[in-house]
């Protein structure tokens, strides 16, 4: 029995798998079914092990292995939540959970999906380019949702091997006079830009902000009173996918140009000629926009590299257990 958990800045996912279930070798393998699952909001609590074991008094069967997907960097089974005030540490866990050190795994939240990526079914994704025929090579996965995480997958002749990266940091690269202002704009507010601060949920409320202070045009009031209520990357991106604000509309497209982007620059520093996945919560509500075309002109308008990026099949993913998914395999590995 597996304990895996998928430990974002909004939520907190466990569930308990069966090390078989979990262990999904195959691209053609149906996702596995937990035993039993349940989502915590992390800001909710103060730390991990107060939600394990929350959950470990609701399900006290015996477990053998357990891995948790983390949003931050991860060294020495040590991580500093990026969006969280949380320290994760494998000894902790490990006592908490009555288990060895080395049976616990801690690893970063993006290379977590992309170890679930090899469990997932055509339902799973969606090809937004379906690349060269036969495409093999080394993959990457990008993922906007609170933060922007980034993972590649290491070919190594026969299959993948997922490793981390905090590439979402990196220095933002606008492309145009538009971005250029946008650059300069957030630069003001925050001093450095990086790709984390336009590329995420967060990053297209900031969008939608420079787009109106910047052209002086007031949010629809009803669009203002939704964003003040819930969440305001979801009321911006439901506002444009229904057609009902322009400038929501106008800050979307821009989001999707600069995800495609960030995602061709990724798969450039991977060679990802086997291909790029879109992870993150964002992309499948908003999938009928990145299969529009203006995700992958921005991904493949790479200069004199077009013709190898045209040759990388791009994918959103559609299942959003795939990290949780990912952590399971990882624990089943050995």
């Amino acid at each position: 029995m597996i304990l895996a958990g998928d430990i974002g800045g909004t939520k907190t996912r466990l569930a308990l798998y069966r090390a078989g279930a979990a262990a999904g070798a195959s691209a053609a393998a149906p996702v596995a079914v937990p035993r039993t699952e349940r989502t915590f909001p992390s800001r909710d609590h103060d730390s991990l092990e107060a939600i394990v074991t929350l959950f470990r008094r609701e399900h006290p069967d015996p477990i053998d292995a357990a891995s948790f997907g983390v949003a931050g960097p991860v060294r020495d089974g040590r991580s500093e939540t990026t969006n969280l005030p949380w320290v994760i540490e494998t000894p902790a866990l490990a006592t908490l959970l009555g288990l060895q050190a080395a049976r616990v795994g801690l690893l970063n939240d993006l290379e977590a999906s992309a170890w679930g990526l090899a469990a997932l079914g055509p339902e799973d994704v969606l090809t937004l380019a379906p690349g060269s025929p036969g495409a093999r090579g080394n993959s990457a996965m990008i993922a906007a949702g609170t933060g922007l995480g980034e993972a590649g997958l290491f070919w190594d002749g026969r299959r993948h091997r997922p490793f981390a990266t905090e590439g979402g940091h990196a220095e933002f690269a606008p492309r145009t006079t538009l971005q250029d202002a946008l650059a300069q704009w957030l630069r003001a507010r925050h001093g450095r830009v990086s790709w984390e601060r336009v590329v995420s949920g967060p990053g297209l409320v900031n969008i939608h902000a420079f787009l109106r202070d910047t052209r002086r045009t007031p949010a629809s009031a009803w669009l203002e009173e939704a964003m003040r209520a819930g969440d305001p990357a979801a009321a911006i991106s439901e506002a444009a996918l229904s057609g009902r604000d322009p400038l929501a509309s106008e800050a979307l497209d821009l989001f999707v140009a600069l995800y495609g982007a960030e995602a061709g620059d990724l798969a450039l520093k991977m060679m990802a000629t086997g291909g790029v996945y879109i992870g993150g919560g964002i992309a499948p509500r908003i999938k009928d926009r990145l299969a529009a075309g203006g995700f992958i002109a921005a991904f493949e308008a790479k200069g004199r590299m077009r013709a190898l990026m045209e040759s990388m099949p791009v994918h959103v993913v559609l299942n959003d257990r795939a990290a949780l998914l990912g952590a399971a395999r990882h624990a089943a590995r050995d």
